[in-house]
């Protein structure tokens, strides 16, 4: 068998804070780490800055590798574990943000940088759409990044797939009002493609925006492995920062694709039409 763990975070972070949010991102990482051995920690999409920042963005964007980056690894190489995480993102050129997601692994090295694809909505006018996927080959299998809006498109998990992926990770800030969305989007994925999918997604509000929470490990049969649907106010009912943890065995994949042979069974010949701009 080829068993991992992998530990959710579902973190409310403080608006324009990066400061305040690294603090309690090393303190949840802490936290998990010190409960039971696992291999993987995933936190939201933009967990450093919150969302919407409009033009502060410019302000607290960093380069990769850079500050928040660098400090995120050092608590990695710390408990010996790969962590995931959502910040904005700078090259070169000032001007030039994205809405990135960051693997680093136990070593403390820097393993992927993932640019969000699909911007949805204010994001265009904030952030540069990213140009490629990547799956990353690791001691735990191999993995796949991806943001947010992403999830709608089934092409970016099945390419994902296709290149090798067995983890899709999944960042996010899924709003309340579109939490259903999100959960169907979730174990669909992982039925289409017989994979893992880890997803997380933020709680909390910023200036105009709720998050939904309910955050999921989702089996390759999409079986839920872990959830946090009930990490909610006992008073409001709104989700909760919280975290969980759920033991995985990748050989499932390989045991189920062969069993109902979805990827097999394509016919990519008469599938043209899905790579035309619309």
């Amino acid at each position: 068998m080829r068993e991992i763990s992998i530990a959710i975070a579902q973190m409310k972070p403080r608006l324009g804070e990066p400061e305040e949010n690294l603090i309690k991102m090393s303190e949840m990482i802490a936290k998990i780490a010190s409960q039971q051995k696992v291999d993987l920690i995933v936190f939201p999409e933009l967990v450093t800055s919150g969302n919407e920042l409009g033009l502060r963005f410019t302000e607290i964007a960093q380069r990769i590798p850079g500050p928040t980056v660098n400090l995120v690894a050092q608590r990695a190489n710390e408990y010996g574990v790969y962590v995931a995480f959502g910040m904005v993102a700078k090259e070169r050129v000032e001007s030039i943000l994205y809405n990135a997601a960051v693997l680093v692994g136990p070593e403390g090295d820097l393993i992927d940088v993932y640019h969000k694809v699909h911007l949805k909505g204010e994001e265009r006018m904030a952030f540069r759409e990213g140009h490629k996927l990547s799956v990353s080959d690791t001691e735990i299998g191999s993995i796949g990044l991806m943001i947010g809006y992403d999830l709608c498109f089934p092409e970016v998990a099945r390419s994902m797939v296709l290149s090798g992926a067995e983890i899709l990770v999944v960042l996010a800030n899924w709003e309340a009002a579109q939490i259903d969305e999100w959960k169907t989007y979730l174990r669909a994925r992982a039925y289409e493609n017989s994979a893992f999918i880890v997803g997380a997604n933020r709680v909390g509000e910023d200036v105009t925006l709720t998050f939904g929470g309910d955050s999921m490990i989702v089996g390759p049969r999409g079986e839920i492995y872990a959830s946090l649907s009930d990490e909610t106010d006992s008073e409001t009912g709104e989700p909760l920062e919280s975290f969980t943890i759920a033991r995985i065995d990748l050989d499932e994949i390989r045991k189920y694709r062969e069993e109902y042979q979805f990827i097999q069974n394509r016919q990519p010949a008469i599938y043209r039409p899905i790579v035309k701009k619309y």
